[in-house]
């Protein structure tokens, strides 16, 4: 666990609230159906916790741990340059609801917080739901405007591409 403070306030809202957004950050909130029944929910599940579905979009996932637990420390790598150093801050393991949250520690590019939640509706229904809320912290994040703010949402949709992808062969159990 690091000891660097988070580079933002309120830490952990997004844990009741995935549209929390607080004044002066810009919301994030994107959903994929990912297909239906108890196989595809416990594939998506795991695939999200154990930072595979994030590894599989080709991504640098440097983890202090094999799972995301509250506490561990994760630094994320974007096209072998760019260093994100975040802190899983919650999880949830539930029949219906599982994922986790980093918060941004310093040196990450923005500051914020980001979810990935799938969760199984009444009817089935297995959905990723991919929310945040961020700032620019980095130079080259505010001098990316639009353009960072486009890439986010891009991986968000990516996120969702990817995990429905792996979860395709256990739909409809």
């Amino acid at each position: 666990m690091s000891s660097a403070p988070f580079t933002y306030e309120p830490v952990g809202a997004t844990r009741d609230d995935l549209t929390f957004c607080p004044p002066g950050f810009r919301p994030l909130l994107v959903r994929t159906r990912l297909g239906e029944g108890r196989k595809v929910f416990s594939r998506a599940a795991e695939a999200v916790l154990t930072w595979e579905m994030h590894r599989a979009l080709g991504v640098g996932m440097e983890a202090a741990a094999d799972r995301a637990a509250p506490g561990v420390d994760v630094t994320v790598t974007l096209a072998g340059v760019v260093k994100a150093p975040c802190q899983v801050i919650w999880t949830a393991e539930e029949p219906r609801r599982a994922g986790w949250a980093y918060g941004t520690l310093g040196g990450h590019p923005e500051c914020g917080e980001e979810a990935f939640l799938v969760d199984r509706t009444g009817d089935g229904t297995v959905w990723l739901t991919v929310a945040a809320f961020s700032r620019p912290a980095k130079w080259y994040a505010r001098a990316g405007g639009p353009a960072t703010r486009g890439l986010q949402h891009a991986y968000a949709r990516r996120c969702g591409a990817v995990l429905k992808k792996m979860c395709a062969a256990y739909d409809a159990d």
